[in-house]
């Protein structure tokens, strides 16, 4: 299975100029967990968390239209690519301890997969790991 066929194509993205109270107000509508911030050419720089959201209500005591995203957004982005196994982007995820992998086809942004999407077909990842092991046996040294 690969990150394609789990990730979600409708990514939510703010400019770098945004402000948290933006950020809020999308996340909230779109009910996701983060957002990529974009230049004005839609490069991806970095992204925002509702971590980082909440976080620095609590840091700073301040309105979150008074706080810049360029302030607490994570600027060192963990990134698939839509090719990618779910397994393998699965392990990069627990090895940087990271929940949310934007899925690039170059330089574009084309998806976002989650622990969340991973968690939900499990299942399915099963099932793909017997049919792999069946074909193995059935076609294993003898």
């Amino acid at each position: 299975m690969l990150v394609r066929e789990l990730m979600s194509t409708d990514v939510v993205t703010v400019g770098l100029d945004a402000t948290l109270g933006t950020v809020a107000d999308r996340l909230l509508t779109r009910g996701v967990g983060s957002a990529i911030v974009v230049d004005g050419d839609e490069t991806p720089l970095g992204i925002v968390t509702e971590s980082d959201v909440l976080r620095a209500a609590r840091e700073t005591d301040a309105p979150l239209s008074s706080i810049p995203v360029r302030e607490v957004g994570h600027q060192a982005v963990v990134t698939t690519t839509p090719d990618t196994a779910i397994p393998t982007v699965a392990r990069r995820m627990a090895d940087e301890s990271v929940k949310k992998v934007p899925a690039m086809d170059g330089v574009d942004l084309v998806g976002m997969i989650t622990l969340t999407d991973v968690v939900w077909h499990l299942s399915d990842l099963r099932a793909e790991v017997d049919r792999v092991e069946a074909v193995r046996e059935e076609w294993g040294p003898d």
